[in-house]
């Protein structure tokens, strides 16, 4: 075969394979004979914060849990509250005071990383019983039923998980209105469909 018969050749075979890879580029397939490991899917968001050790938590106050919502559901983050337990104890609209305070906070950068939220205004606040109200109630400076659904079951929520403010498993809320204070009750539902109103009960 003749020297220049065979450059034709290699002419013409690189030709068709530069053809064959124009083809596949544009068909957006990879040219590569080794399978891609396009690493693994996206995680789903946890819902979960690294355990606290107990000496920083002692540091900055009395560990306690409220209620932030996160994924759609209610779950428990660990804060610290600036309340001596002898206070707890004597002075529940301190202890009200301070949950709903850590309730209206934004949650922190680890707590978003996280996927945690709260849907509870800054601007709420709580006061104690007013004349005719029963003994545990608090009143909050908007009506309950004027809150989200989300709002209102982590407040409610965290207020059933303390001692203080707990009338067994109800708490008492009431608004600024001349409206009757009502008890409200954080069940299994709740925590897991905060958009659903809590059941909430008379109270005399």
């Amino acid at each position: 075969m003749r020297r220049s018969e065979r450059r034709g050749h290699r002419t013409a075979a690189a030709l068709a394979g530069a053809a064959l890879c124009a083809v596949l580029a544009g068909c957006g397939i990879r040219t590569t004979s080794v399978p891609v490991d396009a690493g693994a899917a996206p995680s789903r968001v946890p819902c979960a914060m690294p355990a606290e050790d107990a000496a920083s938590q002692a540091a900055r106050g009395i560990p306690v849990q409220v209620y932030l919502v996160c994924a759609s559901q209610l779950v428990t983050v660990d804060r610290a509250v600036q309340v001596q337990v002898q206070e707890a104890k004597a002075d529940r609209l301190r202890v009200a005071t301070e949950l709903l305070n850590e309730l209206r906070r934004q949650p922190t950068a680890d707590e978003r990383r996280a996927g945690f939220s709260t849907d509870v205004p800054e601007s709420l606040r709580v006061s104690g019983p007013r004349a005719g109200d029963a003994e545990s109630a608090l009143r909050l400076s908007r009506q309950p039923e004027d809150l989200s659904a989300q709002a209102l079951a982590q407040i409610v929520c965290t207020f059933a998980d303390s001692d203080s403010l707990a009338s067994g498993e109800t708490v008492t809320l009431g608004g600024p209105g001349d409206y009757p204070a009502r008890g409200y009750l954080c069940t299994a539902e709740t925590k897991a469909s905060p958009k659903a109103v809590p059941s909430s009960i008379g109270v005399p």
